[in-house]
């Protein structure tokens, strides 16, 4: 069987907030100058939504811009921000209120919604149908078409029906070449693709080294004599402090007596035992988290990376034949931790930029270096480059020192340099013998759990006679360097248990990749010392489920 072949004007890559905000802001400006365009998404979750996860507090202001009237259309934004609160945690059941003026503005959440990033994606899903996107979802794009000279000319979908060797079953299908003017990339923090166009077109030479976390969430409902529609909890501290780690948790109280819970681990730490997954679960049992999920009932788990390097590591996003943006590119808004909103707009200036070029004749397959220029003309340029300090304050300072110039700069006056961060994630491990091993307590069953159970209700499943889709550049890694120098880290630092070191029959030691249970986070191929694990998209429609997440 061959793979056939469609060709479009715009092929968008990813069905997140930049993704489908790019496909509506382009069909809106068609449908108004009566000209037929040609647009589709492809998205590997087998619904759009399924595999979005986020905290959320979303601020509308892109939504404003792109629907004036969400409200009357029926947007899932209903829970509007009634009360923030910022503590910083310690161990021993302490807590500290941070007064709302110490507070750094960006992180004031007046005017802004409690939300679902997922059930938006489903919203904005169908406003581009019913403006005439062509959405397909369940087809990852698995590897870019490029043209003779060189420019990228489309993207292919993955084959269907091969076994774990690459042989085709009895299921088999090929994917299908879509071709197009221009390409455009909106995979989400660590695209498998952006990954390849940034190495491959050098779009991050002038670039300061890109950063992560892993975020990790929980959907609960509670008691409704607990549940406050619209108050927002964040803080640092304990239990990451304890580890010489850095992040921060939330809980963001939504609607229908629910609450959302999650911990952001900073990809940078040091120590290879530390388990993000282990330290969100020891958070839950702090009091001021505690009082608000016991005897309530977890009923969703999920893990996504989150750019955070923000301004400073903004890559080039233009190259011909193509654009990479939000989160793809990293313009998460890590100061107001938001991406949501400045994702949304990057897609829309965009479509703009898109409309304008084809709109004079443009047959594609140019570097749309306007885009550059119109970007730094938006909003959303000035705001990054406010927050410019922010993660690298914290990183280079710690939470106080670090806290106190970003309480300066966002409050006070804008400071006169910008810090800079330049140390890769993946290159701060110590060697184990240097560092202590952290004991995490069993989890209880009611505030914590396990990772098998956390990843059944991720509702993630994989077609599991399917090649592994956590690719290995050299298999001798893991245990021959990985294993004595770091105790092999990726058994801690994957949240979903898809890494192990087991021994088998003859009591040699095997390092195995449960890949079915992977719910597409990324941190592996983030925080591998070795970087030595390329995550690629599996078969179509695999991986989590997400409901209101």
């Amino acid at each position: 069987m061959q793979r056939e072949s469609m060709e479009f004007d715009v092929v968008i890559v990813g069905a997140g907030p930049a993704g489908l905000s790019t496909a509506c802001r382009l069909m809106q400006q068609a449908n108004e100058a009566d000209q037929e365009l040609m647009v589709c998404v492809v998205e590997k979750s087998a619904e759009v939504g399924g595999h979005i996860l986020s905290g959320a507090v979303v601020e509308p202001r892109a939504l404003d811009e792109l629907f004036p009237e969400w409200k009357e259309q029926g947007a899932p934004l209903k829970t509007e921000v009634t009360e923030d609160q910022i503590y910083l945690l310690k161990s021993g059941e302490k807590a500290t209120k941070i007064p709302n003026g110490l507070v750094p503005k960006t992180m004031h959440n007046h005017g802004n919604y409690v939300a679902s990033v997922g059930n938006l994606c489903r919203w904005l899903g169908e406003q581009a149908e019913q403006l005439g996107v062509e959405i397909f979802p369940g087809f990852p794009a698995s590897h870019i078409i490029y043209g003779d000279d060189g420019r990228v000319a489309g993207i292919g979908t993955g084959d269907m029906g091969l076994d774990e060797s690459g042989e085709q079953k009895d299921t088999y299908m090929p994917g299908m070449d879509l071709l197009a003017k221009y390409t455009i990339f909106t995979e989400g923090c660590r695209g498998h693709l952006g990954k390849e166009l940034q190495a491959k077109f050098e779009l991050d030479k002038d670039a300061d080294a890109q950063h992560y976390g892993v975020g990790i969430k929980e959907l609960w409902d509670i008691p409704a004599d607990k549940h406050q529609p619209g108050l927002v909890l964040h803080g640092a501290g304990w239990p990451l402090s304890e580890a010489g780690a850095s992040g921060g948790f939330f809980l963001y109280h939504a609607e229908d007596n629910q609450v959302v819970v999650g911990l952001i681990t900073d990809l940078n730490y040091d120590n290879p035992h530390l388990s993000p997954f282990d330290e969100f679960q020891r958070m839950k049992h702090h009091p001021l988290i505690s009082q608000y999920l016991e005897g309530g009932k977890r009923v969703s788990y999920g893990a996504r990376a989150i750019t955070k390097g923000g301004f400073n590591a903004l890559p080039k996003m233009t190259m011909p034949g193509a654009l990479i943006l939000g989160c793809d590119a990293g313009t998460l808004n890590f100061a107001k931790i938001k991406g949501t909103h400045t994702a949304m707009k990057s897609g829309m200036v965009a479509a703009e930029t898109l409309f304008a070029a084809l709109s004079s004749g443009d047959e594609g397959g140019n570097d749309l270096t306007a885009y550059t220029d119109n970007f730094k003309e938006s909003w959303v340029y000035e705001e990054l480059y406010k927050s410019r300090n922010f993660g690298p304050a914290l990183h280079k300072y710690g939470t106080i020192i670090g806290g106190a110039l970003n309480f300066v700069d966002q409050n006070i006056f804008s400071l006169p340099f910008t810090i800079r961060d330049n140390n890769p994630d993946y290159a701060q491990m110590k060697p184990a013998s240097e560092c202590d091993v952290i004991n995490y307590a069993k989890p209880d069953g009611v505030l914590s759990f396990d990772k098998p159970s956390s990843v059944f209700i991720s509702n993630t499943n994989h077609e599991e006679s399917q090649p592994c889709h956590l690719k290995l550049t050299d298999s001798s890694i893991p245990l021959g360097q990985n294993l004595p120098k770091f105790d092999e880290p990726a058994q801690r630092y994957c949240p979903a248990g898809v890494y192990e070191v087991l021994e088998n029959d003859a009591g040699e030691k095997v390092f195995q990749i449960n890949s079915q249970n992977c719910v597409h986070c990324k941190t592996c191929d983030i925080k591998d010392p070795a970087q030595n694990i390329t995550w690629v998209a599996p078969e179509g429609g695999g991986g989590p489920n997400y409901p209101n997440m």
